[in-house]
């Protein structure tokens, strides 16, 4: 299994507009965050996890010639506003968008001519596969969705072979932990320094990989207030890195 990173910032994205902090002028391209969004390639399948405002330039630059799947991790803007943009992955079959029911029903009122009875040509064409927490499979490949809770909204990770992928997350039910035993890789959610309302910090994010114990760890879906990768960076354990954009790992 091979996971891309398209994108490892928050709402914002790095540089912010408007901000000149060291973060924002940073000259080291790995201080640019898009939105957060992965990409897992599995047994010549590719599955997107979140299809954020930055997704076309995420496919330009990455020159991924078909999505096979998308998960959605909940409604936010920054994790679904670029579905439209799945349209040129439409040409062949409807792209099957897996999510649960309130948030299919947020995307059918943001893009009610995509679901209409009357589509016209050049539409993306969009299958709105409801799921909640139980196990499912993408052509074969198992899909575990992993529930966490951002601040007071509920939103989904999901575990793929040995490697997960949380995001916006702020605090995980204890029934969640066993699904997460034996990684090899984590990928979840820290924003700044400091506590946030809905958010993990960089601090309980830590603990929470201390607990889970993967093998290997990267954090994603970080603000300005994170700081510079390469100094952050030295600060981090041996097994945690920041994940930056367009790093390939294989799992």
């Amino acid at each position: 299994m091979q996971i891309e990173f398209l994108g490892t910032g928050t709402s914002t994205g790095v540089p912010q507009i408007g901000c000149k902090c060291e973060v924002c002028t940073s000259l080291n391209i790995k201080d640019n965050r898009l939105r957060a969004s992965a990409l897992f390639s599995v047994d010549n399948k590719n599955i997107l996890i979140d299809c954020g405002p930055d997704f076309r330039q995420q496919m330009l630059r990455s020159g991924i010639e078909n999505i096979d799947a998308v998960l959605i991790t909940h409604a936010h803007y920054d994790h679904t506003g670029g579905i439209d943009d799945l349209r040129p992955y439409c040409a062949h079959f409807p792209v099957p968008i897996y999510l649960e029911p309130e948030v299919a029903g947020a995307i059918r009122t943001r893009l009610p001519y995509c679901f209409s009875d009357k589509r016209y040509p050049g539409i993306p064409d969009l299958q709105l596969i409801e799921i909640d927490t139980e196990p499912f499979e993408i052509q074969g490949i198992p899909i575990i969705p992993i529930r966490a809770m951002h601040f007071k909204l509920p939103v989904l990770g999901f575990r793929i072979g040995r490697a997960a992928y949380i995001t916006d997350m702020l605090t995980l039910p204890e029934s969640e932990y066993n699904k997460l035993k034996d990684l090899d890789v984590l990928i979840i959610n820290a924003l700044r320094h400091t506590e946030h309302i809905s958010h993990q910090n960089l601090k309980s994010a830590l603990q929470v990989i201390e607990r889970i114990a993967p093998k290997n760890a990267y954090l994603t879906h970080m603000s300005h207030q994170m700081g510079l990768h390469e100094v952050e960076s030295r600060q981090l354990p041996p097994n945690v890195q920041f994940a930056y954009d367009g790093l390939i790992i294989k799992v």
